[in-house]
C-alpha cells in the first residue's frame, strides 16, 4: 500500500536474513548508523522512516543521531527502553532470547543491543521532524501508555491508537494502518 504512493525500502539489520555481520558489538546506535548508511547508499539525503517494535527504537535513534536524514518518522509499536516498568514482559522476553544459544545469532545480538541500550527518553524532546506514534491498544509488550509518554516528549507529535489490537497491529489491520500512514505522509501541517 505504501509502495503505491512511494519508494519502499525494507531491509535486513546487520547480522539477519541476507545483511552480512561484522565483529563490532550490536548496538542500537549501530543499527541507526547502519541505516543512515544505507539512505546515504540510496543516494537519498532525506527519507521518510517508518520503524516497528524493534524497528521503532532504532528509528528513534536515527532520528536523534541523524535528525538531518529523516523527513518524517512513524513509530510503530514503541518503547524508549527495556529498563522501565511498563516493558517488564518484553523486558523478559529479550532476555530469553539473548541467553538461548539455540536462536539464531543474529536474533540473539539484536536482544544484546536491545537490553544494553539505555534508551532514547533524553533525546526524544530534541527531535524537530514530524512523528507519528501508532500503538494497539491491547498491545502488552509495549503498552499504549509509552506510546502517550513519546509522544508527551515529542514537541508536535501525532497519537494514533487503534482500539483492540495488540502488538504490531498492521498485521491484523493492514489496510487500517497503511492508510493511516499514506495520510500522515501526505500531510503538511504538524499538529498543534
Amino acid at each position: 500500500m505504501l509502495a503505491s504512493k512511494y519508494h519502499v525500502y525494507m531491509y535486513d539489520h546487520r547480522g539477519m536474513g541476507y545483511s552480512s555481520d561484522s565483529d563490532k558489538a550490536p548496538s542500537m546506535s549501530q543499527y541507526a548508523e547502519d541505516a543512515a548508511a544505507l539512505m546515504s547508499a540510496l543516494v537519498h539525503e532525506r527519507m521518510h522512516v517508518y520503524g516497528a517494535f524493534m524497528g521503532s527504537s532504532i528509528s528513534q535513534q536515527l532520528a536523534i543521531d541523524h535528525p538531518d536524514q529523516v523527513q518524517k518518522l512513524i513509530l510503530d509499536s514503541n518503547t524508549y527502553s527495556l529498563l522501565i516498568p511498563e516493558t517488564k514482559v518484553l523486558h523478559s522476553i529479550i532476555e530469553t532470547v539473548g541467553g538461548n544459544t539455540s536462536e539464531p545469532q543474529g536474533l540473539r545480538n539484536e536482544a544484546q543491543a536491545n537490553l544494553e541500550w539505555n534508551g532514547s527518553y533524553d533525546g526524544l524532546s530534541g527531535m524537530n521532524t514530524d512523528v507519528m506514534l501508532v500503538v494497539g491498544t491491547e498491545d502488552v509488550l509495549t503498552p499504549d501508555e509509552l506510546s502517550l509518554q513519546i509522544t508527551g516528549q515529542i514537541n508536535g507529535s501525532w497519537l494514533v491508537r487503534f482500539k483492540g489490537l495488540p502488538h504490531t497491529g498492521y498485521h491484523q489491520a493492514p489496510v487500517q494502518y497503511g492508510q493511516n500512514a499514506l495520510n500522515f505522509l501526505a500531510m503538511n501541517q504538524s499538529p498543534v
